[in-house]
């Protein structure tokens, strides 16, 4: 058996980059400045460079790579002022009920190579996949939704972070999921893991392209019937979705 392949992939300078990667990415789960650290660093990368190979494939994203489409910023009370259970008014009363702020990714640049238009829309558009995918915000769903993201797109910042989150489950881990009955105690066993990524994988490869789609157009629309459009099934039970929380239940009675 020849291991020459392993030889090549652990070479003293792959090995540096990937230290060097594991440093930033702690937590990056919960801290959301570590993913886009994370995802900064893989600018001008050949895993960057697939991504937007992977990205530009699809006709209508390579269509919005070109244009460089921006869209105005997310407005929480323009969109709690439409119509109930929309695309628009669930995010606006998701984010506000959870105190995010809509604005979380770094600014656009005036001016953008493709790569940092892809990274720039991937972190945009971020939460609304959290919306229609059901995937709740806190680190329980985290990694179901940015695996919808690596699934469609390769998108190297969550694709580490998938790979990185497993490899530390594996080594950290002390129970298996079926010993595990809290949610809290779940989430740190490699079986929670990896059937969060899988379901995101599953939902990515199901659903249409999501990376073109100018969200803004669908504010209004109700979100089943959006949902429906991108052949998107959402969670809807269990502690990954955020249809499980209280407050988001008693905030969209």
């Amino acid at each position: 058996m020849s291991f020459n392949y392993i030889n090549e992939i652990t070479s003293p300078e792959n090995l540096a980059k990937f230290a060097d990667l594991v440093k930033i990415a702690g937590g990056a789960v919960q801290d959301v400045s570590s993913a886009f650290k994370v995802s900064h660093r893989f600018l001008g990368t050949k895993p960057m460079e697939l991504c937007v190979r992977a990205v530009m494939s699809d006709s209508n994203s390579a269509e919005i790579v070109k244009e460089k489409y921006i869209g105005l910023a997310y407005d929480l009370d323009a969109m709690l002022a439409m119509p109930k259970h929309s695309l628009g008014w669930t995010y606006g009363k998701v984010m506000s009920t959870m105190g995010y702020d809509p604005q979380f990714y770094p600014p656009a640049k005036p001016e953008m190579n493709d790569e940092e238009y892809v990274n720039f829309r991937v972190f945009k558009t971020h939460d609304i996949h959290h919306i229609l995918t059901g995937f709740s915000l806190n680190n329980f769903g985290e990694l179901g939704v940015i695996s919808v993201t690596v699934a469609q797109s390769r998108f190297p910042g969550f694709l580490f972070i998938d790979l990185l989150s497993l490899l530390i489950s594996f080594f950290a881990s002390d129970k298996l999921v079926s010993e595990t009955s809290l949610p809290e105690d779940q989430i740190k066993t490699l079986g929670y893991k990896f059937k969060l990524i899988s379901q995101g994988l599953e939902m990515g490869e199901s659903a249409k392209p999501l990376f073109p789609i100018k969200w803004e157009e669908y504010f209004e629309h109700p979100l089943d019937e959006v949902r429906k459009e991108v052949n998107i099934i959402p969670v809807t039970t269990g502690a990954y979705s955020w249809y499980s929380d209280p407050k988001l239940q008693d905030a969209m009675a």
